[in-house]
């Protein structure tokens, strides 16, 4: 199994490396190559504005609670940073994420997600998804922001290590939250 993952790995790092040196042959591949390139750099620009949607929680596959949200993009004075906030409308546990998203690397597309107190996530843009995976304590958790059509759809899942026996280590997925968004300004 893990000959098969690293085979599978140095290919698509092959694929991705070969992909990337070639040159665009027709109009159509170097339009291409440029949407690809707008689609890493300016995904901030994209999800500006205020969004509003239910987040859904399951608890190992069952659907435990649900929130509304509402998720506000917006510039800041400082030119590469974003408010990134999130508001959970709950009578009985009100929160708000109030968050900075920061460019880190425009070229490779990388940001911070900045929560504040020098708790930064790096965050990985591909094309119209943000992808994060951090771990706290002993709790794993991934997080994803995607534009899909005219919504903004927001994931996190968090679980735990199973096993740690074999060449190959599972992990649980224990809670998922799922939104999605609806821009309303």
């Amino acid at each position: 199994m893990k000959n098969f993952l690293i085979l599978f790995f140095s290919v698509a790092s092959f694929n991705c490396i070969a992909q990337q040196s070639e040159t665009p042959t027709t109009k159509s591949d170097t339009l291409h190559h440029k949407e690809l390139s707008i689609e890493k750099t300016n995904f901030p620009e994209k999800c500006l504005g205020v969004w509003e949607g239910t987040m859904y929680i399951h608890y190992n596959s069952v659907l435990r609670d649900s929130v509304s949200i509402k998720f506000t993009a917006a510039k800041t004075d400082t030119v590469g940073t974003y408010i990134w906030k999130t508001k959970y409308i709950s009578p009985k546990t009100p929160m708000v994420k109030d968050y900075k998203l920061i460019v880190d690397n425009e070229n490779i597309g990388t940001y911070l997600l900045d929560e504040g107190e020098g708790i930064q996530l790096v965050t990985y843009n591909v094309n119209n998804k943000l992808y994060c995976l951090f771990k706290v304590d002993d709790i794993y958790l991934t997080s994803s922001t995607e534009l899909i059509n005219n919504n903004l759809v927001f994931e996190v899942t968090s679980g735990k290590q199973i096993n740690n026996n074999q060449e190959v280590t599972s992990y649980t997925y224990t809670n998922i939250q799922r939104a999605v968004l609806h821009k309303i300004e």
